[in-house]
């Protein structure tokens, strides 16, 4: 999940994102039009989802051969599942993008989190429900959540570290940060909030920092 070669760029030692399901090498080999169809797909699950279709239904959608689909993926779960890590991974960027060294960590985290709360926008609703009943989803989801809580650990030890924050067990509240979009996502909590999900975890998130910042002043 590298966000480039900026020298203002925040570094996480020892942190490794997820192993992308599409590799750089398989990624190259695919021609313009198999590219241009991940990002149709894209559109697809978020707006649609496609897990009850078959994967000759999901070519008639997407206006294009069998065998152009099965040259991306050898079957429609390892498809699906292409198409999200793939949003996952480009997410994760971003959100890394978004720090820069000289951003006091708390601050850094802030933004870290918001960003990364882009995956629970309304509109990927549909598609988080669509994807729970692929075989290999939530193992997905668990890897690019286990990121967030380590780059959101790392952030808080060196709040600790700084004299931001008073020292506490990082790994927990890293835990609670990292899980709340997942959380607020899932539909039977999604749909008793007042907010979006995406919303609601920026929100908790806030109330969480400020909580750790007033803990400093009052220690």
């Amino acid at each position: 999940m590298s966000a480039g070669a900026r020298s203002d760029r925040v570094r996480f030692p020892g942190v490794r994102g997820p192993k992308p399901l599409l590799s750089r090498e398989a990624e190259r080999a695919l021609s313009a039009r198999q590219l241009e169809l991940l990002d149709q797909l894209e559109a697809e699950v978020l707006g649609k989802g496609l897990a009850e279709l078959t994967m000759a239904e999901i070519a008639a959608r997407v206006g294009c051969s069998l065998r152009t689909l099965y040259g991306i993926a050898p079957s429609k779960d390892e498809l699906l599942l292409t198409v999200v890590d793939r949003r996952l991974h480009r997410i994760g960027r971003a959100a890394i993008d978004q720090l820069d060294a000289a951003m006091p960590p708390l601050e850094a985290l802030r933004a870290y989190l918001r960003a990364a709360n882009e995956a629970v926008r309304p509109e990927a609703m549909t598609f988080s429900t669509d994807l729970a009943r692929v075989g290999g989803a939530d193992r997905l989801f668990s890897a690019h959540e286990g990121y967030l809580m380590a780059v959101a650990q790392r952030l808080l030890d060196r709040a600790v570290a700084e004299g931001d924050i008073a020292p506490l067990d990082t790994a927990a509240v890293a835990h609670v940060l990292g899980g709340l979009g997942r959380e607020f996502a899932r539909p039977e909590v999604a749909d008793s909030l007042e907010a979006s999900p995406k919303e609601t975890a920026d929100a908790v998130a806030d109330v969480i920092l400020a909580g750790l910042r007033t803990g400093k002043t009052a220690g």
